[in-house]
Parts: structure tokens; C-alpha cells; sequence
């Protein structure tokens, strides 16, 4: 998703091979261990390239294909409980405003939809918590106090919101709302979350 050249490939392929885009279901997302006073500049670029530039890519390229196809379509971005608040664990805080930008950028496209008269739906899914290597493979493991911290939260397990492939229970919901109407955003939170 850091690769603009790679997405445009894949929706040639998915044209080509598939057919027009009806859904587009923004998942990638990462995080790194980083913050604001001492931070890795690429460390930073890596989350804003694939957590909003990847995202507004994808989208637009999406939203291109409904357009010449008279598709009203539905765009669903995979947020974070994060878009909405700022959690108080040191070295996600550059995670947190990224998550807070496709917070904005959902309601900025649906008043774009609006202004440009399309039907195509916008939907922003945040997940809490979620038991998955997400943690792991953002390289927090040095931090063995942030690590810990993090397992004692509630969360939400991985077959209950996942299947392989976003949050797909919550996918399937949102994209089956009523027609005249749209589910603009959804929060899942697991139980006994804090915050």
C-alpha cells in the first residue's frame, strides 16, 4: 500500500480479471514504535504512507471505476478506536493521528458524494483491542512495559471480528444497511474497554 504504482496494478487486475469495482474495503494499516519527541522520520512516513496515502489512493481509484460505471458502490475504511481518541501508551501517538485523518477523510468523501450527486456509501469501521500479531509486527516488543500494558487491555478476539480479512462480520453488516441510508460509522469496542 506504500507503493502507488502496485495499487494501480491491482485495480487493473481486479478490472480485468473480475470486473468493475462494487466494494472497496480499505484494511492495511500499520503502526510503529515512534513518537513525536525522538521519532524515526521513515518510521513516520511508513504509517502515514499506508494508513492515509495508501487508503486515499485505493479510494480514488475505486471511486474512479464506480463513477465510469454507474456502480453506487460502497467504500469501507478499516479505522481504529484510535481515529476517535488519543490512547496514553508512549510510541503510537503518530498511529493515533493517522487513525484520526481517515476519521476525517471518511466524512470529507461523504460530502464529497454529496457536493459531486453519487450514491456510492462511505462507511468507517473501528475496531477496538483485537487479539491478533498486530503488536508484534509493529516492533514494540523491546518495550516489554508497553507490551504488557497493551495484553492486560480488553479485547476483541480475532474470530469473533475477523476472518482472515478485515473486520468481515462488521463489513458484511454495514455494506447490507438499509438502501436509502448508511451506517457512517461503527464502533466495536470490546467489553470492559476503558476508554
Amino acid at each position: 500500500m506504500t507503493k502507488e504504482h502496485d495499487i494501480l496494478n491491482g485495480f487493473k487486475w481486479v478490472s480485468e480479471e473480475l470486473g468493475p469495482v462494487h466494494i472497496l474495503v480499505n484494511n492495511a494499516g500499520i503502526t510503529q514504535n515512534t513518537n513525536l519527541t525522538e521519532g524515526e522520520t521513515e518510521k513516520w512516513k511508513k504509517i502515514l504512507e499506508t494508513n492515509v496515502l495508501g487508503l486515499c489512493i485505493a479510494t480514488r481509484e475505486a471511486v474512479k471505476v464506480m463513477k465510469v460505471n454507474k456502480i453506487d458502490g460502497h467504500i469501507i475504511h478499516i479505522n481504529s478506536v484510535s481515529g476517535h481518541g488519543v490512547p496514553n501508551f508512549p510510541g503510537v501517538n503518530v498511529y493515533a493521528a493517522s487513525k484520526h485523518a481517515v476519521t476525517a477523510l471518511t466524512e470529507t468523501l461523504r460530502q464529497e458524494f454529496n457536493h459531486l450527486g453519487l450514491k456510492i456509501k462511505i462507511t468507517s469501521v473501528s475496531p477496538g483491542r483485537v487479539t491478533t500479531e498486530f503488536i508484534e509486527a509493529s516492533n514494540f516488543i523491546a518495550d516489554t512495559n508497553l507490551v504488557e500494558q497493551i495484553k492486560k487491555m480488553p479485547c476483541l478476539k480475532f474470530e469473533d471480528t475477523y476472518c482472515g480479512f478485515g473486520s468481515v462480520r462488521y463489513v458484511r453488516f454495514v455494506d447490507s444497511a438499509a438502501c436509502s441510508g448508511e451506517v457512517h460509522e461503527l464502533t466495536i469496542k470490546p467489553i470492559g474497554e476503558i476508554r
